[in-house]
């Protein structure tokens, strides 16, 4: 009876508490299921899942629709809910482990859409490991997918952090985080290991599960593939594990498969795309003898791309080998080649391949001392602002509200702004900790206490403003010595009730003096400035009505200028919004009439803006004064409650995409083509080097270039970002924060080096698709080439009538045609450095137009570029 009474006990324990056991057999994983509330047991996969809502405290919850459910038993269940993040340019998973720091993790994200808002509008945004990016989540095609990394935690604490391009709303599905062993894959300790693929070769290729945990001590993930012209073997026999690959510790499942070459060939070879930018990766290949030969032995060598070789090598009977390929710079497609030696009795074999892209991730993080001092201050106050997540002053351009920080390669905060943000208890020390800050405004808080001395061993304080609050007490005599000479502004109002009369009238003496001068000073800087603004308006009015006697046919548009239309207007002028001519990235476009029946473009914004209204009108003024013939003019802006719109001056032939389509029956002629092209870049040398500072475009394309009923070609949507917010990067503004697949700069789009070469990039693009008609992304039945990879070859042929467009029916000049080849090129070189100035290409381009204008049809036999011209296209 006793024993029957154990074994139900022992049946209870393993029942209720047998899935606990189980997760204990894979001590440090982490998986995180995004969106749900409860943790839960995996099943399929051996994984206890955690709620997020441990690891963040912003987003919403969300479930994918029905019809999106993945059947897939490895993804499946946490593909179905979601966290999205419709607040906050960054919002950041802040991951906690134990030992981390200097140690390996692979870190795994994944992203299923699923049409949750029922929008059916994918986002686009960008993923960060801490300070430095990691990737672009673009859904493309795929429905559900996830991004692989091998990384080295700085700090036991990381942050993976989703942020905003403006591009839709960010969201993540799950997170998964293993102990990694980066030192098998050799030297990439320095680096990250970014996944590209894993195959598992000879398995089947038409199941949907890869293999996985627990196979893969590492929780890799290997999906298996069809190796072209082979055939697939495999054994149930068992490895002996001390062999050379034994430390990459591959699944035996994995081994156990492989592929030999078709129809008694002699070598086994793949190629495929890997990226349209250059970029280092490491290769891994992964073999073992399947096949007991006592007579015969397998002997191979590697080639790739066409030239690195290494072997012979020889395969012993059960015995893993790994083969790797270290920092192979790749451009384009990558090449594999297997072959047997001469020697060899047997033909090649192939069990397994992995790649990785190499990335040093370069970003240094905010000074560690200012960051522990602003966590401290956090959790001192409770402080629960969205924002204030991940790093506080980078990505640049995500810094936390109330927070400027320094450019510096290590950034420092420079100034705290906490005013009006509900603070309680008495001002917390570790403000003494931020040694570079010039100035602390914790005013209008119910801050208590007294004012402590150590912020006067602040070496930079320039501004403490501490009134408004209740704080009790004299200032202390070392602030009060700061403040009378000269180096620190101090603001503060003490509660009279609460101190002694001798020192409120002690204090009173010291601060009257200096604040009724500062107020007197600032009282004629006000006079000062008043009557400049009056004098600038009635110099602007007189240059206003000056212009309106010598353009009456824009009188309309000038008496709209420099003021704000009212939402009313606006709806009044697009008849409540009736007709729709557009849609970008950064809101809807609709064809409007003033008053006297000018015609206008009006673009409501996104209300996703956190841009302030005084900072939204001064950014909406200053880009009216900027004005060029190949600059689309800004006639007004509203600005009323949350909505936000600019009024631009309409464009009859609308944009270039348009014509270059072909569906578009006019054929824009050679001619026209060049002067759009000295148009374009007319505008972008003014918005470079005319205006200070200097304006980037960064999403420069066809469709941002708009045509007047004479085909003038203009620059539209420059600037936008100085309305969305106000980023700046080597002192030069910058528009758009994603830019648009296909012009987007390479070297930006991976380094993220912001500078005005980002356009000359995008230019050459667009110079390509107005010689050859031809779209930014070629898509065919098989593929989807880009315009610079599908030029490059034709190029080599020297054949110009198969590169410019066949509409024209060869009705161009051949020399002309060959010089915009070669400014085109020369503008889309990979590296920023060697692209030329924008001034520079506008010369060349009015030399080759001049030439077209010159010229008879002419022939020219042959071409020859420098191969460092040739970029391969991302």
């Amino acid at each position: 009876m006793m024993l029957r009474n154990l074994l139900l006990l022992f049946v209870f324990f393993i029942t209720c508490f047998g899935n606990l056991i189980l997760a204990t057999e894979n001590p440090g994983f982490l998986s995180i299921d995004c969106g749900v509330e409860d943790e839960y047991w995996d099943e399929p996969t051996g994984f206890w899942f955690k709620s997020d809502k441990e690891f963040i405290s912003t987003g919403e919850n969300h479930e994918i629709l029905p019809g999106y459910y993945s059947d897939n038993e490895q993804f499946g269940k946490r593909y179905k809910t979601l966290r999205s993040f419709p607040n906050g340019m960054k919002n950041c998973y802040t991951l906690q482990l134990q030992h981390a720091k200097n140690n390996s993790f692979l870190i795994r994200a994944y992203f299923s859409y699923g049409n949750y808002d029922r929008k059916n509008q994918p986002p686009t945004f960008d993923l960060y490991l801490g300070v430095n990016y990691w990737d672009t989540v673009g859904f493309n095609f795929l429905p559900t997918f996830f991004y692989d990394i091998i990384h080295v935690f700085p700090a036991d604490t990381e942050d993976v952090c989703l942020v905003n391009t403006g591009s839709g709303t960010p969201f993540i599905s799950s997170l998964e985080i293993r102990p990694s062993n980066v030192s098998i894959y050799g030297d990439a300790s320095s680096s990250e290991l970014i996944f590209v693929t894993r195959r598992d070769l000879g398995s089947d290729a038409g199941q949907l599960i890869g293999v996985r945990y627990k196979n893969d001590t590492y929780d890799r993930i290997w999906y298996p593939y069809k190796l072209p012209n082979s055939v697939p073997i495999k054994t149930s026999s068992d490895f002996d594990t001390r062999g050379g690959g034994s430390s990459y510790k591959l699944p035996v499942e994995v081994l156990r498969t492989a592929v030999l070459p078709s129809h008694g060939s002699n070598s086994l070879t793949d190629s495929f795309m890997l990226s349209m930018v250059s970029n280092e990766y490491n290769v891994y290949f992964h073999f073992a003898e399947l096949e007991d030969f006592e007579d015969k032995l397998r002997e191979i060598s590697i080639t790739v791309n066409g030239g690195i070789t290494q072997g012979p090598f020889t395969l012993q009977y059960l015995k893993p080998l790994s083969i790797s390929f270290q920092k192979l710079r790749i451009e384009g497609n990558f090449t594999f080649t297997i072959a047997s030696t001469n020697e060899s009795g047997l033909p090649p074999i192939l069990n397994a391949l992995e790649i990785y892209r190499l990335r040093k991730f370069r970003g240094s993080a905010t000074d560690s001392s200012d960051v522990d001092a602003i966590m401290s201050i956090k959790h001192a106050y409770n402080i629960n602002k969205d924002d204030w997540q991940g790093d506080p002053c980078l990505p640049e351009g995500t810094s936390w509200s109330g927070l400027n920080c320094s450019s510096n390669s290590t950034p420092r905060i420079i100034s705290l702004n906490l005013s009006s943000s509900k603070l309680t208890g008495e001002i917390f020390p570790s403000l003494a900790h931020l040694q570079e800050i010039e100035s602390i405004d914790l005013s209008y808080n119910e801050l208590t206490g007294s004012v402590p001395e150590v912020l006067a061993s602040l070496p930079k304080l320039k501004v403490l403003n501490l009134s408004g609050n209740n704080l009790k007490g004299p200032v202390p005599q070392s602030l009060t010595d700061k403040a009378n000479n000269g180096p620190l502004f101090l603001s503060f109002i003490e509660d009279q009730s609460s101190c002694q009369r001798d020192h409120c009238e002690g204090n009173s003496k010291k601060f009257i003096v200096p604040l009724v001068v500062s107020i007197t000073a600032a009282g004629a800087l006000v006079v000062f400035l008043s009557v400049l603004i009056i004098f600038h308006r009635i110099k602007r009015r007189k240059q206003t009505e000056a212009a309106n006697t010598t353009a009456s046919n824009k009188e309309g548009l000038l008496k709209s200028k420099n003021r704000p239309f009212t939402y009313s207007e606006i709806a009044r002028i697009t008849a409540n919004f009736q007709t729709r001519i557009g849609e970008g990235g950064f809101g809807k476009v609709f064809i409007g009439h003033l008053n006297d029946d000018t015609p206008v473009a009006v673009k409501l914004l996104s209300s996703s803006s956190k841009q302030g209204y005084k900072e939204f009108q001064a950014e909406a003024q200053s880009l009216m004064i900027v004005h060029h013939k190949n600059l689309v003019s800004l006639i007004g802006y509203c600005k009323e409650d949350d909505h936000m719109a600019l009024v631009y001056e309409f464009m009859v032939n609308g944009n270039l995409r348009q014509h270059l389509s072909g569906t578009n029956r006019t054929v824009l002629n050679w001619k026209q083509r060049l002067q759009i092209g000295v148009d374009v870049a007319q505008g972008l040398d003014y918005l470079h080097n005319g205006c200070k500072p200097p304006i980037v475009h960064r999403d420069l394309k066809p469709a941002n270039i708009l045509l007047t009923e004479n085909m003038q070609a203009k620059i539209a949507d420059f600037g936008l970002s100085r309305i969305f917010s106000t980023e700046t990067a080597s002192h030069v503004l910058t528009s758009c924060p994603a830019g648009t697949l296909g012009y987007l700069d390479p070297e930006f789009h991976a380094l993220g080096n912001l500078n005005k070469k980002i356009d000359v990039y995008s230019f050459g693009i667009i110079l390509f698709e107005l010689i050859t008609g031809q779209p930014v992304i070629i898509n065919s039945a098989e593929c989807s080439t880009h315009i610079l990879e599908w030029v490059r070859p034709i190029i080599q042929e020297g054949d110009i009538r198969m590169i410019v467009d066949p509409r024209l029916e060869n009705e161009f000049d051949v020399n002309a045609a060959w010089k915009a080849v070669e400014i085109a090129m020369s503008c889309a070189l990979q590296t920023s450095k060697q692209r030329p100035d924008i001034s520079h290409v506008l010369a060349e381009l009015k030399q080759c137009l001049g030439r077209n204008d010159q010229s008879v049809l002419t022939e020219t036999t042959s071409f020859e570029m420098d191969s460092d011209m040739l970029p391969v296209a991302r």
